[in-house]
């Protein structure tokens, strides 16, 4: 075990964290900020009319835009960890020159002139490390966001695709996974694994994020934890799109996409309507924010970063 502590090391410090999340909307002229207390009120009073329940219930309604068809081929049916839960034809995520079968989605999410880009998939199978690897390969992509930890509740929700010491590497066909360094924060483990293209011999440090404390569900600090954790998986993020996963890949990472795309628009100051994101979602990926409980949790956060920001602007 002695080797593990060679490559523990403090990329963030609680402090810096604290700071990323203080960001001021850009004052654009747009102007909403003004009428900051007006909006958290009408958020409010959405949430306490139940508004925002029956939204959701709206939402349920929407059709799906293709039948899934390469999802529900024979040949590809093993690689879905659950049958019910298939990415669109239209939207899904090609592997190779073959255009291989991995379940995942691409999402793009228009804010203003802005288009953020990401991958939404499930958390890898034994038997889909492989494919998940090329695909973060291939994408270009240097973040993964983890919204699960391997076993809760005693139910394996993912598989551990990464290397973990005691083990430091993990070969697969095509690639050569190290665990690089990481750092155990509170809420959320940073891995930097270094990937190794057998082929070409070219190197890539990736960063590996796993939000941990999520099962802890209904704590009012969850809203702040997630805001820090969006605004470190920022920073870190570089190139291609952010590949993100839970366990089916509609829940939990269906409200980091969310709530990343809300941030933005506060920040730009521009106006959101929270029911129209996650159509939009639900429109690249069938079922994205799975619970009533996560389309609220959606508009809490929401809730606590104007909040924020208020109390800011009355010093």
């Amino acid at each position: 075990m002695f080797h593990y502590h060679n490559i523990s090391r403090t990329f963030v410090s609680e402090d810096e964290l604290a700071q990323l999340i203080n960001f001021k909307p850009s004052l654009t002229g747009v102007g909403p900020r003004t009428g900051i207390r007006g909006l958290i009120r009408g958020l409010q009073l959405q949430i306490e009319n139940q508004e925002v329940l029956k939204e959701f219930m709206a939402l349920e309604q929407v059709k799906p835009i293709d039948d899934c068809r390469t999802g529900k081929a024979p040949e590809n049916r093993d690689k879905n960890r659950y049958r019910d839960i298939l990415p669109y034809d239209k939207t899904r995520v090609p592997l190779g020159e073959n255009n291989g079968y991995i379940n995942a989605s691409y999402i793009r999410m228009k804010v203003g002139e802005e288009e953020h880009f990401y991958i939404i998939t499930q958390g890898p199978l034994p038997s889909t490390i492989a494919d998940f690897w090329q695909m973060v390969w291939e994408n270009e992509s240097d973040v993964i966001a983890m919204m699960t930890k391997e076993v809760e509740l005693g139910k394996v929700k993912c598989h551990q695709y990464w290397p973990e010491p005691p083990h430091e590497s993990i070969d697969l066909a095509n690639f050569h996974l190290r665990l690089g360094s990481y750092q155990i924060l509170e809420y959320f483990i940073i891995r930097i694994i270094e990937v190794i293209n057998k082929h070409t011999e070219e190197k890539r440090s990736i960063s590996h994020l796993q939000f941990t404390t999520w099962p802890d569900h209904g704590t009012p600090t969850l809203a702040e934890q997630l805001v820090k954790f969006i605004c470190y998986m920022r920073k870190a993020h570089k190139t291609g799109p952010v590949v993100a996963h839970c366990s089916a890949g509609i829940g939990r990472s269906g409200v980091l996409l969310c709530v990343e795309v809300l941030l933005s628009y506060i920040e730009k100051d521009l106006c959101f309507n929270i029911k129209q994101i996650v159509r939009d979602l639900r429109h690249q990926r069938f079922g994205m924010i799975q619970t009533k409980d996560q389309y609220l949790f959606c508009y809490e956060v929401v809730l606590k970063v104007l909040q924020n920001i208020q109390a800011m602007d009355t010093y």
